[in-house]
């Protein structure tokens, strides 16, 4: 008996249909055309033309067409750096990337002025401090630009010599120069540069007392003390002065007092408005603000009428039980009004003096504010470096912006040419004297 080990099963699986290979698409029909057809389809060559020959000579081959060149594309080709030696001029440079000075890169064309640069080389180096080099090239230029044209090296010169000290070398230049420009040399000047410097300002030197004033920043009455002691025309604007403290008030009441008492020309201007405050201030019978009374004494002893310095002295007395001052002639009066004659006041130009290195010069806003016509008196100046120079122009930037006219005053050549190269003469209207 034979047994089976598989269960029979009751349905048979679907049979799977074998894979039959896919029949290959047709290829295009190739149409063939028998010879002799595409032999007649052919279009015939044109004949050639006939060629005459020369008998004996042989057969000589044209030449090929010469093939064209291909065009260049400019944006593939670069185009060759010059060489060191080629020549250029400044038309190959643009303008706004380049400037002609070399000092500051302040613009200045010199093509109208070809001395330019030389004057900007020698000024630097004098604003440096650099005064054996700056000498050198100006005796250099003096005798290479010869005539008038080089006037202006020796004007530079002579300044130069002046500001050093060197009398026989200014006097022979002199002798040189009337040779060479045909016209009277500048004269020595009597004053030696240091006596010259002391005695610059020949009109008063101004101080200007503005805010409260406290001893931690009274600088001005510090400067005020040292002119005083020099015994130098001074005025003092109060205008804008709003109050002090007791120390303060204490120091300007001695110094008023003892330049009153010295017969020194210490003048005070705009003081009625102060004069009111000190007053409402202090009160009788409170014995306080004893340095702050004595120098509403003083102001009244100089701008106040006799009977309301005598009222305020006996408030004085009975207050602190001392001796007030007594009622003394005036020696200084206030600013004079505008139109008085030049013979009967002093100049009302601000005076510089010295060498003007590092200035920041914070005092220039109240000096010109306070004047109607602000002049800036050099006469005085010796030298003027660069930071102060461009500090000058800041300063004096805004009020040439605002419509204000302010007049630099008798600045010597090589400040007045240092001035002009740091652009000082497009902010303020500079008078150099005539030589």
């Amino acid at each position: 008996m034979v047994f089976s080990f598989f269960k029979k099963q009751d349905k048979k699986m679907p049979e799977r249909p074998a894979a039959r290979p896919r029949a290959p698409e047709p290829l295009p029909e190739v149409k063939v055309r028998p010879a002799a057809v595409e032999e007649e389809s052919r279009p015939l060559p044109e004949p050639l033309p006939d060629l005459e020959f020369t008998p004996g000579e042989p057969i000589k081959p044209q030449p090929a067409p010469a093939r064209s060149k291909p065009e260049k594309v400019a944006a593939a080709t670069p185009k060759p750096a010059p060489a060191a030696d080629s020549d250029f001029s400044i038309d190959d440079f643009d303008s706004d990337d380049f400037t002609e000075s070399s000092v500051m890169a302040i613009d200045v064309n010199h093509d109208d002025d070809p001395l330019q640069a030389c004057v900007e080389q020698v000024v630097v180096l004098y604003a440096n401090g650099q005064d054996g080099a700056a000498r050198s090239l100006l005796e250099t230029f003096v005798r290479s630009y010869q005539g008038r044209e080089g006037r202006r090296f020796w004007l530079l010169l002579f300044d130069l010599l002046q500001a050093t000290g060197d009398r026989a070398a200014f006097e022979k230049l002199g002798t040189d120069y009337a040779q060479a420009c045909e016209m009277s040399p500048p004269t020595w000047s009597r004053k030696s540069t240091e006596t010259k410097q002391a005695a610059a300002a020949v009109g008063p030197r101004k101080i200007f007392l503005q805010g409260v004033l406290t001893s931690e920043g009274a600088l001005p009455v510090g400067e005020l003390a040292k002119l005083i002691e020099q015994k130098a025309k001074v005025v003092v604007d109060c205008t804008k002065l709003i109050g002090c403290d007791d120390e303060v008030a204490g120091q300007l009441a001695d110094l008023l007092s003892a330049a009153r008492k010295s017969a020194l020309s210490v003048t005070l201007g705009g003081v009625d408005v102060f004069i009111d405050r000190l007053n409402s201030r202090l009160t009788a019978g409170e014995a306080e603000h004893e340095p702050s009374w004595r120098l509403l004494l003083e102001m009244l002893q100089r701008h106040g009428s006799q009977e309301a310095f005598e009222e305020r002295a006996i408030d004085f007395a009975v207050t602190f039980e001392l001796s007030p001052p007594s009622w003394e002639p005036r020696v200084a009066s206030a600013i004079p009004a505008e139109g008085a004659s030049q013979a009967d006041t002093a100049d009302d130009a601000y005076y510089l003096s010295g060498e003007l290195k590092g200035c920041r010069f914070d005092e220039l806003a109240a000096v010109i504010d306070a004047a109607e016509h602000p002049v800036l008196d050099f006469s005085g100046v010796r030298r003027l470096d660069f930071v102060s120079a461009g500090q000058l122009v800041n300063r004096l930037a805004p009020y040439k912006a605002a419509g204000r006219e302010i007049v630099i005053r008798s600045p010597n050549h090589l400040v007045a040419e240092l001035m002009a190269v740091v652009g000082l003469n497009k902010q303020a209207r500079i008078l150099v004297p005539k030589s």
